[in-house]
């Protein structure tokens, strides 16, 4: 999903490679659902007080409020709730085989952990299923306010150019719309909402939503002529795509730039490419250096981008040894990056001609001199 933030007549700066944080808010179907299972007025004001005298946070969050606005911008209603939260839930249970669970899952115990890891995390149930599969449990909405946690923002990579779209920020991002195995539809609360906020006519008001910008050191090198690999899978192609937009318009103004050697990985060239057209063209004008492409799903063996990496020995040591060169990588940190920096590390041993510890001592400082950086997430 690619999304465009208009940004004219704000003060509002950013660099390719910089994040933006989006303020989401909770869907008012949800919100309604804890309403009604609590019976509960949502438009009544009421008011959370810290009772941490040197605290210098009086409220946990804008105060006094309304339920209805607090369940929709201040507080998370969509993941999974922790063991203190069962904890706390106990005394409002009525049914004593409501109490049983909440107490099991709640306790230390192997039985009870194993009941948490089953219904909770597994079943992915939220605050909203537990009241509903819970029928007993009736908190006080005043305490459920001050047990949940906050809503936090939601943090993308920038994919875009300021320099190309000096007046808009870009995002590339996969919609969450996912059945949990109870049958229940869970949707992203940031992803869902952007998906709905379409442009309106010149007459009406222009859908807005609360962002700010995070710099970041995930940044191209300062001189345009130094070569650079980027490896990202999937929606980890989002600041390369900044990256290469910048550099294309340096070659357009006459700079010299380096190689620009792109990994991209996705499950079916036919539904998951993205910026598709925008990257042959790129490598049809020059900016562009290659492009390897991994499509894990269109043949019977799965092919993913380390395998192209490690197919490509000759070529990574040429770029990160031979001219001193930048590697980028962005995406999935529990399994991809790690392996990537498995490879490379081998890369630098095999091509390098170094012992094991010369391999991880020459990584770790292309690290330190931030000529090996990584945006990741689990």
């Amino acid at each position: 999903m690619h999304i465009e933030f208009n940004i004219d007549g704000t003060k509002m700066k950013y660099d390719a490679g910089d994040h933006v944080a989006v303020y989401p808010k909770n869907s008012s179907e949800l919100v309604e659902k804890i309403g009604e299972l609590l019976n509960a007025d949502l438009d009544t004001v009421f008011s959370l007080l810290n009772t941490d005298e040197e605290s210098s946070k009086k409220h946990p969050f804008p105060c006094p409020c309304t339920y209805r606005t607090a369940l929709t911008y201040y507080l998370d209603i969509t993941s999974n709730p922790r063991t203190h939260i069962m904890k706390e839930l106990i005394e409002y249970a009525s049914d004593p085989k409501d109490q049983e669970k909440l107490k099991l899952m709640a306790s230390s115990t192997p039985e009870g952990k194993k009941e948490f890891h089953e219904w909770i995390l597994r079943d992915n149930r939220n605050i909203v299923h537990i009241l509903e599969d819970l029928p007993s449990v009736k908190p006080d909405l005043d305490h459920l306010c001050e047990l949940l946690p906050r809503l936090q923002c939601r943090f993308y990579s920038i994919s875009s150019s300021p320099k190309v779209y000096p007046k808009s920020i870009h995002i590339t991002t996969v919609l969450v719309h996912y059945t949990t195995p109870t049958n229940r539809v869970n949707k992203g609360v940031a992803t869902n909402l952007l998906a709905q906020m379409k442009p309106t006519n010149d007459k009406l008001p222009q859908p807005t939503i609360p962002i700010y910008i995070r710099r970041s050191q995930f940044r191209l090198p300062p001189k345009s002529q130094t070569p650079i690999i980027m490896i990202g899978p999937g929606t980890g192609l989002a600041p390369f795509r900044g990256f290469i937009q910048e550099r294309n318009y340096a070659r357009k103004k006459g700079k010299e730039i380096g190689e620009m050697v792109l990994y991209f990985g996705c499950r079916k060239k036919d539904e998951d490419f993205i910026y598709e057209n925008e990257l042959q063209e790129y490598v049809a004008n020059g900016t562009l250096t290659k492009l390897h492409l991994a499509f894990s799903r269109d043949q019977p063996e799965k092919q993913y981008v380390t395998h192209l990496l490690e197919q490509n020995a000759d070529e990574l040591w040429n770029i990160i040894g031979e001219k001193n060169g930048h590697l980028y990588v962005c995406g999935d940190a529990r399994s991809m990056a790690k392996d990537v920096h498995n490879i490379i590390e081998k890369v630098v041993m095999e091509k390098g001609q170094m012992t094991n510890s010369q391999a991880f001592d020459y990584v770790k400082k292309m690290e330190q001199q931030k000529r090996y950086s990584a945006d990741v997430w689990s």
